[in-house]
């Protein structure tokens, strides 16, 4: 059988666990002041008591010892409210007279400080009384004072007094109960607010979030609104790639299927040639759409590890051309992750790094670097370079600067898309050793960059 069920709400969560936290505080807090009353009402009335002692003895020592010069009786009572009894070898005080049953047998105890007297069964005098004696010579004459009170008073005024500190610890709980719930539904709206929004979303209403959330909440909104954003962009994305993908093979297409009708054209070797050049044509932009289609983009959640990345490649790339070094300097770790997604990060440096194989001399250089701004990646070769007024149009698609090589020109541009994609920036530039240095710099926040 469960006998507590959690509340399935935020309100009814903090509720479960701040009143009943709160009703316990106020409880112990009610028993711990009847503790320190008890014992800071003992403490008082242990000075008090002490005090008057030595009042006594201060009047009686001035007095030579003689206790019928003593101004006690109806004064000493009305001034400090307790009983007290002087004992010497001539004469012996106790006022009030009814105390002189409790009082007699501690004058003769012979114990000196503070002493109790509790369950007294004698008439007209209290059960439980708390006394203070003291015992002198005055020209040696033996002189024995003590005081006592009625603790049974004193015990009811504190029983009162822990009575109405229950009433306004209750008092105190309810208005606390007020107060929880109070705050509680202010803090909530928020949620409340979100909900709604969220709902007239679901209902096509609106198309983004705009509420005043607070602090904790921000976050959420703005990578709700960010992913909406994704959304619409993707499927802008997706719809102009089709849009372009069937303008570009459509063309080709055509051509191809009228040379194929005309049956009473034969098909000599040029006419082939160009056949077989739309077809290239149409894959190479089948090609370049499907390789967009996967690239992600900034994406919540989603990293990469580059070192591991970069070793997998520059292994594979070591295996496709084995007459040439390909190696990398950098301070990262295995355990660092970079925003960026796996797949978007692997094309970047794939790219790179096999354009830089295909040109170069001897050697490639990948270098993997990162500070509190952002994220570089940098690969330079040894080849034969470019000319400067040829570095800016580098990253064009389609655009080729030798059509030697084997290649459709889509590499660099694949890389110069996802980058800014990312709110990066690609630059080329002459390395060191003669060949191209190609820079890519991430922004430190990509995760925040509209896709």
């Amino acid at each position: 059988m469960t006998w507590f069920k959690k509340p399935v709400s935020v309100k009814g969560t903090l509720l479960a666990l701040l009143l009943p936290a709160g009703i316990l505080l106020m409880a112990l807090a009610w028993l711990v002041h009847g503790l320190l009353l008890d014992r800071m009402s003992r403490q008082f009335v242990e000075t008090r008591l002490k005090d008057e002692v030595a009042f006594l003895e201060h009047q009686i020592r001035d007095s030579g010892g003689r206790l019928d010069t003593l101004q006690t009786g109806d004064y000493f009572q009305e001034v400090f409210h307790h009983a007290f009894a002087i004992h010497s070898d001539s004469r012996t005080i106790i006022s009030p007279e009814h105390w002189a049953p409790l009082l007699m047998p501690l004058v003769k105890s012979g114990e000196e400080g503070t002493l109790r007297v509790s369950g007294a069964q004698i008439a007209e005098a209290p059960s439980d009384i708390l006394a203070y004696r003291k015992s002198f010579r005055v020209d040696d004459q033996p002189i024995v004072v003590i005081v006592s009170e009625d603790l049974g008073a004193l015990s009811r005024s504190q029983a009162e007094l822990h009575a109405w500190t229950a009433v306004v610890s209750l008092l105190l709980i309810l208005l606390l109960v007020g107060v929880l719930w109070l705050g509680i539904n202010l803090s909530m709206r928020p949620v409340v607010s979100l909900k709604a929004a969220l709902k007239r979303l679901q209902d096509g209403e609106i198309s983004r979030i705009d509420v005043k959330a607070p602090e904790e909440l921000q976050p959420l909104v703005l990578q709700l609104n960010q992913l909406l954003d994704s959304l619409d962009q993707r499927l802008e994305r997706s719809r102009d790639a089709l849009a372009n993908l069937s303008h570009s093979v459509k063309t080709p297409i055509a051509a191809v299927r009228q040379i194929l009708e005309d049956i009473d054209r034969p098909l000599p070797n040029n006419l082939r040639q160009q056949m077989a050049g739309r077809l290239d044509d149409i894959d190479r932009q089948l090609e370049a759409e499907m390789r967009r289609s996967r690239f992600a983009g900034p994406q919540v959640g989603k990293s990469a590890y580059p070192l591991k990345q970069a070793r997998d490649l520059l292994w594979m790339l070591g295996r496709l051309y084995p007459a040439k070094s390909f190696e990398m300097s950098t301070v990262l770790t295995e355990e660092r992750r970079w925003p960026i997604e796996e797949h978007d990060l692997n094309e970047v440096l794939g790219n790179l790094l096999d354009n830089a194989g295909k040109w170069s001399a001897r050697f490639v250089e990948l270098g993997l670097e990162e500070d509190g701004q952002g994220f570089t990646v940098t690969v330079e070769d040894d080849g034969p370079g470019i000319p400067p007024d040829a570095l800016d149009t580098l990253g064009t698609r389609g655009l080729r600067l030798d059509e030697q090589t084997p290649g459709h020109g889509l590499g660099l541009a694949i890389v110069r898309e996802i980058t800014e994609r990312y709110g990066g920036t690609l630059n080329f530039s002459s390395g060191s050793n003669g060949g191209l240095k190609a820079t890519i710099y991430f922004p430190g926040k990509t995760r925040g960059i509209s896709q």
